[in-house]
């Protein structure tokens, strides 16, 4: 439906982004296409106080071929919007009017405060907020924004002097980086937050940045420790991380930095000013852990452009982790009553154990999605569709998941049939030893509650279940006398389970 359609350019200091999405119901989009040039509109601009030719050129040759890109879409709109290299150039009005003439479509600059509103917007469509104190940051290649909210009001907004490329020219232009550079960086940081980290007592429940800087940084870490999730979007990184990621990559050149893990090679010269900027802000707000919005300015962008253009009815919906799953449930064809019923029963044996074994919260909620995924391997193949199960979890966009979350529920659906986890999968041996256990306990009640329908016609009503002497003893109740297919299920596929807990699985009896 081209008529539902717009194109949103993001024409930032280090590089332009066309994003081309299609309004989906009320409130909601989906991404059709994105495209990206790394221009570095920002290089020099310190120093000369002007958009170079070369970066000129790069971004004329990239706007008229997103334009391209846009119309072979049929958008509705285009719309685009410039940060701070552009604000600050001496030429900026001069490249705005060049660009309209060869995009073919105006471009509005905006503010550092309106780029943090951007981000914000997309903050909140991700990140649960309602009730905490919360501080979110957005490292742009000029500039960075800083909000400080509680719940979904804002308190303050800051917008410094401090991108990554323009920190970069400032202090770090010289190769090899100084320590002596280094103190440049944090001292220039503390002066700019003085007044702003003075007037408040930071007690911040969540910090949340967004921005290139802060998605290599989160690939980076990621690398390092050795974990291979599909996504950065929610990973969490520790402030001590980033202590250590800066010591090591500003005792590299640029060539060797371009070599490390999660380190986009087009980054390697500007990313030590970013990853300083990003430990200076922590450091000085107080904050130990940092989540990483993936999507950021852009997507506020792609937000206030569907409202804009009422492609959208009010608000754009904020995401939740019930939604996705249902929704990547129903894309994939799955029977979503055989799905309720083994997620119902899953969280009845889960509600059993919580005495015996210390569950949280978020392991509910990780059983609770991969009983209602666990069999969505089918629209692949019947054979082997565990597996298929798997691959479509981990690479779905699943919101309301970090990407350890995301890696826990596709291996606990993975081991709904067929073998038990092994050492030897690979799947399962990347995971920490606490995880594998947590995936062989959750794995283990999935399965068994998959075989409680193994008819799929949700037979079994209610099920009430106790531990006693080393046993689970399981009371069936349904409308039907006939539950042998059920107790051949409980046979069949609580080995899991009994591997897991110690617990041999029995049935009681049944009305």
């Amino acid at each position: 439906m081209p008529q539902k359609r717009l194109a949103a350019i993001d024409i930032g200091t280090n590089s332009i982004r066309c994003i081309i999405v299609e309004a989906c119901g009320e409130s909601g989009y989906r991404i059709l296409d994105d495209e990206k040039a790394t221009v570095r509109l920002g290089a020099g601009l310190h120093r000369s106080g002007n958009i170079s030719s070369q970066s000129w050129q790069a971004a004329g040759e990239a706007l008229s071929r997103m334009r391209r890109i846009a119309e072979g879409f049929g958008v509705r709109a285009i719309e685009a919007v410039a940060t701070s290299a552009v604000r600050k150039a001496c030429n900026g009005q001069q490249f705005l009017e060049d660009m309209l003439e060869r995009g073919g479509f105006p471009i509005r600059v905006i503010s550092g405060e309106e780029e943090a509103e951007l981000a914000t917007l997309s903050a909140w469509r991700h990140f649960d907020m309602k009730h905490s104190r919360h501080a979110l940051i957005d490292i742009g290649g000029g500039s960075a924004e800083i909000v400080l909210a509680t719940g979904d009001h804002i308190e303050e907004v800051l917008s410094l002097e401090a991108g990554a490329i323009f920190m970069t020219d400032r202090f770090l232009s010289s190769e090899p980086i100084l320590h002596g550079d280094l103190k440049g960086v944090q001292k220039y940081l503390r002066k700019q937050t003085r007044n702003l980290f003075e007037k408040h007592e930071f007690n911040l429940q969540q910090l949340i940045g967004s921005g290139g800087t802060i998605t290599n940084i989160g690939r980076a870490v990621m690398a390092q420790r050795k974990e291979s999730f599909n996504s950065v979007h929610g990973y969490e990184v520790l402030h001590s991380d980033l202590v250590h990621l800066l010591t090591m990559l500003a005792r590299l050149t640029p060539k060797e930095r371009a070599t490390v893990p999660g380190i986009s090679p087009e980054r390697a010269d500007i990313i030590v000013a970013g990853v300083a900027v990003v430990e200076g802000l922590m450091r000085n707000l107080g904050a130990n852990i940092l989540k990483i919005n993936e999507r950021g300015i852009r997507e506020g962008l792609i937000i206030r452009s569907l409202q804009k253009h009422d492609l959208v009815s009010g608000d754009v919906s904020v995401l939740n982790w019930r939604t996705s799953v249902e929704e990547l449930a129903r894309s994939c064809q799955a029977n979503l009553g055989h799905a309720r019923q083994v997620a119902r029963l899953a969280l009845k044996l889960f509600d059993a154990l919580r005495e015996q074994v210390f569950f949280s919260e978020d392991d509910l909620l990780l059983l609770e999605a991969a009983a209602l995924l666990h069999d969505i391997g089918y629209f692949i193949s019947y054979k082997s569709h565990h597996k298929h199960s798997y691959h479509l979890i981990r690479h779905a966009r699943l919101d309301g998941f970090s990407p350890r979350q995301k890696e826990l529920v596709a291996n606990i659906a993975r081991y709904h049939r067929a073998g038990l986890p092994k050492k030897k999968h690979p799947n399962f041996s990347h995971l920490s030893a606490e995880d594998q256990q947590l995936v062989q306990q959750l794995g283990g009640i999935l399965r068994l509650a998959d075989g409680l329908d193994r008819c799929r016609d949700q037979r079994v009503k209610e099920l009430s279940c106790r531990i006693e002497g080393g046993r689970l003893y399981l009371k069936l109740h349904a409308d039907c006398e006939d539950l042998s297919v059920e107790v051949y299920g409980v046979n069949r596929k609580g080995d899991l389970f009994e591997r897991a807990f110690g617990y041999k699985v029995l049935v009681e009896r049944f009305s």
